[in-house]
């Protein structure tokens, strides 16, 4: 939402919101705010979401009767989520669900109380979001996104699928630090899979587009894109700009494959978007964010689109084809 029309909101709506959390609260509506960093038409997060309310509806929660599910949703500036965020909180949330690391910080600053669970995370103890996985010891719990051994995937999956691949530039957004992990990880398994490993750090369609064409214009380059909303709400431009330069291109999330990337391997994310609607299910049922333990992924995905794969005169091998959890021709 824009700031102008947020503002515009805001005023309009400071007179009802009491009134109308109270009248809930009496009816037996319980809240949940859930802070979605991507934009509303953005299919891979309408997935998402509707994940989260499936499993909700199969816990016994029906929306109109006794729950009310709000989304804010959008990538924007710090400015923007402390706004947005400030929005979520006069709704007197009973539970809010927090997509994404700068959105479980946001609301870590913004809020003690409310219950909060994300999805988001490195290292949520380093990060300084929980005192432990175990015990989280304050008001945020919830699922970790990243799983170290997965950088080291991807190369060897790239190369795998596109062995004349040498130079591999893994795109990433140097501010996310679970971004700088796996690059890590990659880079330690460069020699591994005979190829080097470059850095590639972008914030915007304007990096993106420079470091495309860079690679385009060199001989056997892929590409190793990680994730985060930078990368993922400018997919189609680096998908098309892959097509373009005839990069063959690993993802970390399956949107990028179904919108025409050659192939993608990571965490599940609707997977854990139905875990945390059990956790929601947990907290409003009167458990604290405290007793449930953080919990890390366990349930990945490799996803591959052979028309991708034979507009970059790619043999896909067998043996990838079999292990693929899904194919898109």
């Amino acid at each position: 939402m824009r700031r102008r029309e947020f503002i515009a909101l805001l005023g309009g709506a400071t007179v009802i919101w009491p009134l109308m959390t109270r009248a809930q609260r009496l009816e037996g509506v319980r809240r949940i705010g859930v802070l979605m960093l991507y934009e509303e038409n953005d299919p891979a997060g309408q997935v998402r979401a509707a994940a989260f309310r499936q499993r909700l509806e199969k816990l016994g929660w029906t929306l109109g009767r006794n729950l009310t599910i709000d989304y804010y949703w959008g990538v924007g500036s710090p400015d923007w989520l402390r706004l947005t965020v400030g929005q979520l909180l006069r709704t007197s949330p009973d539970v809010i669900l927090a997509n994404g690391d700068p959105a479980a910080r946001t609301v870590q600053q913004s809020t003690r109380t409310v219950p909060v669970i994300f999805i988001a995370g490195a290292d949520p103890v380093a990060d300084g979001f929980v005192q432990s996985l175990a015990r989280p010891g304050g008001n945020l719990t919830g699922f970790t996104v990243l799983e170290p051994t997965v950088g080291a995937k991807l190369l060897e999956l790239l190369k795998e699928i596109a062995p004349r691949v040498s130079r591999i530039a893994v795109m990433s957004n140097p501010d996310n630090p679970g971004n700088r992990q796996l690059s890590k990880e990659a880079a330690a398994a460069a020699r591994k899979f005979a190829v080097e490993v470059v850095a590639a750090p972008v914030r915007g369609s304007a990096e993106i587009e420079a470091v495309m064409m860079r690679l385009g214009h060199e001989p056997d380059n892929g590409l190793l894109v990680l994730p985060d909303p930078s990368t993922n709400t400018h997919r189609k431009l680096i998908i098309e700009l892959a097509e373009r330069y005839q990069l063959p291109a690993i993802h970390s999330l399956r949107a990028a494959t179904a919108d025409g990337g050659l192939m993608s391997y990571g965490v599940d994310l609707p997977d854990l978007f139905q875990k945390a609607a059990t956790y929601a299910d947990h907290i409003l049922r009167g458990e604290k964010p405290t007793d449930l333990p953080v919990q890390q992924p366990t349930k990945f995905e490799l996803v591959i689109n052979l028309k991708t794969a034979k507009a970059l005169g790619l043999t896909v091998p067998l043996p990838l084809l079999g292990r693929a959890d899904e194919v898109i021709e």
